[in-house]
């Protein structure tokens, strides 16, 4: 597992060059609107975002815009569902702290700066 933290939600970018074992990862992003957050697993969670916040996806579009807040790399795709539950159980606090401390960590080599 590989956990991508970024110093600026949102920012447009590439993503981290991870290996060829990864790739899948959960992502977690926040409404500017509102400040919920959405919790889904992508391949390329930064193409993910523009998805939703271009209103594609139905569950997602009322609450546009968003930013991605955090990504966590994993090895497989059960490995990232399992996270992704696991995730969404957690209350807004939780994940505002999460939110909170992967903007004061420094990227992974080759991710958003």
């Amino acid at each position: 597992m590989v956990e991508h933290r970024f110093r600026k939600a949102g920012v447009e970018g590439s993503i981290p060059s991870v290996g060829s074992e990864m790739t899948v990862c959960t992502y977690l992003i926040k409404s500017e609107k509102d400040g919920s957050f959405y919790t889904g697993i992508a391949s390329d969670p930064i193409k993910r975002l523009n998805v939703h916040n271009r209103g594609a996806s139905k569950t997602t579009s009322r609450k546009k815009p968003f930013l991605l807040v955090y990504v966590r790399y994993h090895k497989d795709y059960s490995e990232a569902r399992r996270h992704e539950i696991w995730l969404k159980k957690k209350n807004r606090d939780y994940k505002n702290m999460l939110a909170d401390v992967a903007q004061l960590a420094p990227p992974i080599s080759g991710g958003v700066k």
